[in-house]
C-alpha cells in the first residue's frame, strides 16, 4: 500500500511517501512544500495545492494520512494551518485518494510506543523504522513520514471504518 503521509502548515508542509507491504516499510520519496511569509495566504494556498498535486501524480499514493490540527494559544496561525489543512484535503479529494486523520497523541503511540513522547524520539524511531541513513529535515517531514508509518500499523481497522461508512 503506498501511502503519502502530511504534516499540514502553511509556512512548512511536510510530506512523506512510504510503500508498507508485509510489515515492510520502503521510502519512496519525502520533502516539504515551503511558502515564504511575505506571500499573500491565497498565493500560499494555491502553491501548497499545485505543488501536492504534483506529488500525488507522481507517486500515485492509495492513501493519504494527515495529522489533525492541535491548537495552541495563538490562533491565528491554527486558522492559517486550518486553511492550508482544507487546502490539502481538497488537493487529496480531487484527486481521488482517501483521506484518514490522526491526532499527534496517535502518531507518537504508534510511532514510539509512547504517546508523549519526545519530538526527537520519533525522529529518531522515523530514521530506525524507516532505514534512513540521516534524520529527515526539516522536522515536518519526519513527523509526515511518522504518521505515514502511523496509518501503515493502524490502516487495516481505519480502512474498514472509511469504506463501512
Amino acid at each position: 500500500m503506498i501511502i503519502l503521509g502530511i504534516d499540514p502548515g502553511l509556512a512548512i508542509v511536510g510530506w512523506g511517501v512510504i510503500n508498507y507491504r508485509g510489515s515492510h516499510f520502503e521510502v519512496l520519496g519525502y520533502g516539504s512544500i515551503q511558502t515564504p511569509a511575505g506571500m499573500p495566504t491565497e498565493q500560499r494556498l494555491c502553491a501548497i495545492y499545485d505543488d501536492l498535486k504534483e506529488i500525488i501524480e507522481k507517486y500515485r499514493p492509495e492513501q493519504m494520512a494527515v495529522e489533525e490540527l492541535f491548537f495552541n494559544t495563538n490562533q491565528t496561525t491554527g486558522i492559517r494551518v486550518a486553511e492550508a489543512r482544507g487546502v490539502i484535503l481538497l488537493a487529496a479529494t480531487r484527486l481521488g485518494v482517501p483521506v484518514f486523520e490522526y491526532t499527534p497523541l496517535q502518531v507518537k503511540q504508534a510511532v514510539v510506543g509512547y504517546g508523549r513522547a519526545e519530538k526527537k524520539q520519533v525522529i529518531t524511531m522515523v530514521t530506525t523504522l524507516l532505514g534512513l541513513k540521516k534524520p529527515p529535515k526539516p522536522d515536518d517531514t519526519a513527523d509526515a513520514l511518522a504518521i505515514a508509518v502511523c496509518h501503515a500499523h493502524s490502516g487495516a481497522s481505519r480502512l474498514a471504518q472509511y469504506y463501512n461508512k
